[in-house]
């Protein structure tokens, strides 16, 4: 036969093989109904029970799940080997990063081939002077199975390192201190810390601790070798989060507490860490800000006269009283600023996009930064160095890998450091696109997507997230290289909800906007049909779960198959639910349920609460038993029952991380490809490709 029999007879096995694996049976969860009548409304809920994390009939559950997965995707184990050799790949194992300069010292991590982890490493004066390891995350993985690493800040003479680790998965970072003249550990070991700066006296820090909700709430100082430590100050309103860190200057240290629509900082000399701390700006409601220090002027950027932020300056002997840098405009977001003894860089969001403008202090004179692709993000790298005419950030699109670039302040010119090495790689094969669709109110919803030219198309992968305020700008994968080479495109709906477009963007998809996140993404998916792709498998992860399984209630039709991770899919009970992580402070983003407007609003897109007894794609749902951001028992309650209601054969598989892993999944680099190897090839099933 010839070669595209061939092909074609190797699809029809696997297949075939994949149909059997699905004729095995799929758990069934028990259903004790639990009631809840709020609002005049009575919801039985059969699963709740699975919230008993150390029941033994919850983890039997669990594994019966991840049993059946492995059983029906066991005729793709070839594949997802093959998939993960080729992902490896591209892989550059053993790498060093971009070192930078703080203080006498040089910065930088490195990678050894088949090490999981980065190895944080610094020389004195120049990179041609001996290495000395700082942290090697490997080391401190031996005998675990995740490790995170939080907090990491070297005093300013350089001879101590506090940083924070996670060795579970759930966030529960415990602080330590190093000393990097001997290398050995100090007493220190201080839990639950989510921040932390060092005082200009090189013994003093100041840290931020959770409370049981995991709300940063109490702001302590701490002096080394003290057996106890100093309480500043406690944040006593539920909506709010305390945040800790240090002016680019090093002059002073800001504390900042902060709900999703409203700010007040707090400021102290980082040479008098006994001092009395002082607000800048009291809370307002709904009035943000965030502050940077040089010379005698403190930079703030306010939102008082309008959305899209101002930039304004302030005596730090007189904070409260502003003068105007840079104005509100209408169609500029002032998203960030990066200041330096002589120059300001202000991050603008212009059309959905990033942009840099540099701005000399002295004279007022700006110059912008441009940049190639239709699509593309920004990042910010380590500027450590204050007083100085070098910026650093990082670049990258679709099909560029993160570039690093330092800016010559004085002539604007940008100067590639080095990019993220991707072997195997040719980027002229590939093309990017910025494209727009129509909501159903007219708004023009863009959508990047990249595919490779040569190859012909073969499926679709549409991703969405819109939550927060986060942009989603586009990002390279080397991994996501071996769906573009078998002709699958990729494409991000930038849906209302996120911050692509600033303020204005995200208030039109939270509280009682949330649904336009969810007709916005169904008209992205609608635009491609109509301009030929096929129906698009979708994919989105936490609060993008949630916009995949809300777009799965109101059109399963629409959709080829779905990968969700971590999914916030259980909207209605984890808002009623203040003492769980994050509840009380996410009200600012989908409303308070114990109010009948917001209740009646998520009754309406609430995906656990809207599953009906209809035909669904086909579902890979996954995550982490020791999630702390999205409860593990959230995706097996939506799991269980959409296996009881939907009327199709199509499969729903179920991947539980019982061991320690993270909202983010697992920690180490190798581990983490051999997850996605095993996503991709169920969405290659799903596409009918093999090869």
């Amino acid at each position: 036969p010839d070669s595209k029999t061939m092909r074609t007879q190797a699809r029809l096995i696997l297949s075939l093989l994949m149909l059997a694996g699905c004729q095995t049976t799929p758990p069934t969860a028990k259903r004790i109904p639990h009631v809840t009548a709020i609002h005049g409304d009575r919801r039985v809920d059969d699963y709740f029970w699975l919230r008993e994390k150390d029941s033994p009939a919850v983890r039997a559950y669990l594994k019966a799940e991840n049993a059946y997965a492995d059983r029906v995707m066991k005729p793709t184990l070839p594949l997802q080997e093959k998939l993960y050799r080729e992902m490896l790949g591209h892989i550059q194992e053993t790498d060093r990063g971009v070192a930078y300069r703080d203080g006498d010292w040089l910065y930088y991590y490195r990678t050894e081939s088949g090490k999981q982890y980065r190895i944080h490493c610094r020389k004195r004066g120049s990179l041609a002077a001996p290495e000395q390891v700082v942290l090697d995350l490997n080391e401190l993985a031996a005998g675990k199975e995740f490790i995170d690493l939080g907090v990491f800040v070297v005093s300013d003479d350089g001879y101590r390192l506090a940083y924070s680790l996670d060795a579970t998965g759930f966030q529960e970072f415990t602080l330590f201190v190093k000393d990097l003249r001997t290398g050995q550990l100090l007493t220190e070991k201080i839990p639950n810390v989510a921040g932390c700066v060092w005082a200009a006296d090189n013994k003093t820090l100041f840290y931020v601790t959770e409370d049981d909700a995991k709300r940063s709430y109490r702001l302590w100082r701490h002096e080394l070798g003290a057996s106890a430590d100093t309480l500043l100050y406690e944040e006593k309103d539920a909506l709010y989060s305390l945040g800790i860190g240090r002016s680019r200057s090093k002059k002073y240290v800001f504390a900042v507490s902060a709900s999703r629509t409203t700010t007040e900082f707090r400021y102290l000399r980082a040479d008098q860490p006994a001092g009395a701390w002082q607000v800048v700006a009291p809370r307002v409601p709904g009035h943000e800000y965030d502050m940077d220090h040089a010379g005698d002027l403190f930079f703030i950027r306010t939102n008082d006269r309008g959305q899209n932020f101002r930039l304004v300056t302030a005596p730090v002997t007189d904070p409260q009283t502003w003068t105007e840098l840079v104005p509100h405009r209408a169609d500029v977001v002032v998203a960030d600023l990066t200041l330096f003894a002589q120059h300001y860089v202000v991050w603008e969001r212009v059309n959905g996009l990033a942009r840099l403008r540099v701005v000399e202090l002295a004279t007022g004179k700006s110059r912008q930064i441009d940049f190639p692709d239709a699509t593309y993000s920004l990042g910010g790298e380590e500027n450590a160095v204050f007083q100085t005419n070098i910026f650093r950030y990082g670049f990258e699109s679709l099909r560029t890998p993160y570039s690093i670039f330092d800016c010559d302040l004085a002539t604007g010119q940008s100067t590639l450091l080095k990019q993220q090495p991707v072997k195997n790689y040719d980027a002229t094969k590939y093309q990017v696109e910025r494209l727009f669709a129509p909501a159903s109110d007219g708004t023009q919803i863009p959508i990047s997507l990249v595919r490779r030219t040569d190859v012909a198309r073969r499926g679709l992968l549409l991703d969405g997230y819109g939550a927060y305020g986060l942009p989603e700008d586009v990002w390279f994968s080397g991994p996501r290289l071996v769906l573009l080479d078998r002709g699958v495109t990729f494409a991000i709906a930038h849906v209302r909800g996120g911050g692509e477009f600033g303020k204005p963007w995200h208030d039109a998809g939270r509280m009682l906007q949330k649904p336009n996140t969810f007709s916005d993404f169904i008209a992205c998916a609608e635009f491609l049909v109509r301009h030929g792709y096929d129906r698009p498998v979708i994919t989105g992860g936490s609060a993008g779960g949630l916009l995949v399984g809300a777009v799965l209630n109101q059109r399963p039709d629409l959709f080829r198959a779905a990968l969700v991770e971590v999914p916030f899919v259980d909207v209605i009970n984890t808002m009623l639910d203040e003492t769980l992580p994050l509840t009380v402070g996410e009200f600012e983003e989908w409303g308070n349920p114990k109010e009948k407007e917001f209740y009646d609003a998520m009754r309406q897109y609430s995906p656990y609460d809207n599953l009906a007894a209809t035909n669904y794609p086909p579902l890979l749902v996954k995550t982490s038993l020791n999630d702390s951001r999205v409860m593990y028992w959230e995706p097996a309650k939506y799991v269980a029952k959409l296996r009881a209601l939907k009327t199709d054969r199509n499969p729903l598989l179920f991947k539980i991380e019982l061991a320690a892993a993270g909202h983010s999944g697992k920690s180490g680099r190798y581990d983490v490809l051999r997850d996605i190897a095993f996503d991709y090839a169920f969405l290659l099933w799903q596409w009918g490709i093999r090869e």
